[in-house]
């Protein structure tokens, strides 16, 4: 199996807000053209432990990126680094801690914010470093990556939700809304890809509690969701955990891994 990836990662949003306040994706469940499975984060709930487990399969107790300031390169095989030794492009649109995971840290900015290098794991990226960083201006930067360089894998990761949450906490209409935005967005993108025939996965890192923060066990922290959408997804049940997810794109990539994997999405 050897397709074309997506990966959406909404950071900090929470399970239930995604089924209340995301339509255009719950939508497509109905229509029976995507599939909702509930993940629990591993722990810490906390970003860039998070992102190391999303992209490496490996939980922050293991990887030893246990909270936000562990500043360092990730010194695991990831989906970008086994994507890149195998021949296959990639890309990211995302916040700078990627950048300084899987390319170089600590990041520059006017050395970094723009990456169009082949030696690196991620090639092509556009990063930011501003937590109010627009959305809107994020998935333009992805189109300009999916369209101009073609990439197999595409990461993409949006930060206005987590954003709203830590200036107004779960149960506000700021963060909702927000969420609400994401779905706007979604809804006119969405479709380009499937039409392209991408494989689509839309996750989160992590959840928000009402204390405008995360990175404990609350379940309104860790409850997050995964989306997926695409013809090789067996859109049956299945159990899957946050870890999985690394080892399911690789599988769609058609990559040589040996990272967890829950085939019964497959």
């Amino acid at each position: 199996m050897s397709n074309k990836v997506i990966l959406v990662v909404l950071d900090g949003l929470n399970l239930s807000v995604a089924r209340q306040c995301l339509g255009y994706l719950n939508g497509l469940i109905a229509s029976q053209q995507a599939t909702l499975y509930p993940i629990t984060c591993e722990l810490p709930s906390l970003s860039r432990p998070l992102y190391e487990c999303l992209l490496t399969g490996v939980c922050p107790v293991e990887s030893g990126i246990v909270h936000n300031q562990v500043n360092r390169l990730s010194q695991h095989e990831s989906v970008f680094s086994l994507a890149m030794q195998q021949g296959r492009k990639t890309a990211a649109a995302a916040y700078h801690w990627f950048s300084e995971l899987y390319n170089r840290s600590p990041y520059q900015p006017a050395e970094d914010r723009f990456t169009d290098n082949p030696a690196l794991h991620i090639q092509h990226g556009l990063f930011y470093h501003w937590d109010h960083y627009p959305d809107e201006a994020l998935f333009l930067d992805a189109e300009y990556l999916r369209r101009h360089y073609d990439p197999d894998f595409l990461l993409i990761h949006p930060m206005n939700i987590d954003d709203a949450g830590h200036q107004s906490g779960l149960d506000s209409a700021h963060y909702r809304n927000t969420v609400r935005q994401a779905d706007i967005i979604l809804s006119d993108i969405l479709p380009q890809w499937m039409a392209a025939g991408y494989q689509i996965l839309i996750t989160s890192d992590h959840g928000m509690n009402n204390d405008r923060s995360h990175g404990g066990t609350l379940i309104e922290e860790r409850e997050v969701p995964l989306f997926v959408i695409g013809e090789h997804f067996s859109h049956q049940q299945a159990q899957i955990d946050q870890t999985d997810i690394c080892g399911v794109i690789c599988e769609l990539l058609g990559l040589i891994h040996q990272k967890p994997i829950a085939r019964g999405i497959l």
